[in-house]
């Protein structure tokens, strides 16, 4: 993958979902902005209040799973409270697991600019260390 950037993201052409790829230095970075991109492909956030804090943990896991976890959580808070993050940090917790912590709003105060995403596929999922850092590529199912 071709960075322009030391952190970022990106969707890259798909053919019947929507595909996202992340960079960072570090897999907490890396997650945080896989949260921005899968947030992107649907909603524009730009000039959005917050309007709530959530915070929660996800189980000790392998890389995979974390990152699966991390995005499920986002597409079933969606899906039951209408909400969505504008922002997301993600901390170890030092056992395998990982701590979120996330500003949202309501879907009500954004405009939908695309498919909403409704699971994460399993299908050419990656998540690793690479030669700048880390990286990952997940498939959106819409």
């Amino acid at each position: 993958m071709q960075r322009s950037t030391q952190r970022g993201h990106r969707s890259v052409p798909h053919t019947a979902d929507v595909r996202i790829e992340a960079w960072a230095p570090d897999r907490e970075s890396c997650l945080a902005e896989a949260v921005a991109a899968l947030v992107e492909t649907f909603a524009d956030i730009s000039g959005a209040r917050a309007e709530a804090d959530t915070e929660f943990e996800l189980p000790p896991g392998d890389d995979e799973d974390l990152l699966v976890g991390l995005l499920d959580e986002v597409i079933f808070r969606l899906d039951t409270e209408g909400a969505l993050p504008l922002d997301c940090d993600v901390r170890s917790t030092g056992d395998g697991g990982l701590r979120a912590r996330w500003r949202s709003t309501s879907t009500d105060a954004v405009e939908l600019v695309g498919a909403v995403p409704k699971a994460v596929s399993l299908h050419e999922l990656r998540v690793g260390p690479d030669a700048t850092g880390w990286s990952c590529a997940v498939t959106l199912d819409v």
